[in-house]
């Protein structure tokens, strides 16, 4: 298939537009990974610097643990009533409930 000289006065200038359509597309996915890598640093960055409050909770556990109790075993005793009660309130959301026997 041959081209005349006016079909190529027309396909020659829109293969560049399309090779600097591709190469802008090209570049600004590069730009969008460049800036999702920065603000993953900055993220990993941010959460490195950051205190965890865990070690703050644990540190009043065991104060709590340490001081002596005023009414001695009465308090202990109410307190392990407390947890077990508290642990057989929580149930699992879905161990134990139901039985599937169609299998």
């Amino acid at each position: 298939m041959s081209l005349k000289g006016l079909e190529l006065q027309i396909a020659i200038p829109k293969t560049f537009e399309a090779g600097k359509m591709a190469d802008q597309r090209q570049q600004n996915t590069i730009l969008q990974q460049m800036h999702a890598n920065e603000a993953l640093n900055k993220e990993l960055e941010r959460k490195q610097l950051s205190v965890n409050e865990t070690d703050h909770l644990n540190a009043l556990n065991d104060e709590e643990q340490d001081k002596p109790s005023q009414n001695g075993q009465e308090q202990t005793q109410e307190n392990k009533k407390n947890k077990e009660q508290l642990e057989q309130k929580v149930q699992h959301p879905f161990k134990g409930n139901l039985f599937d026997f169609s299998g």
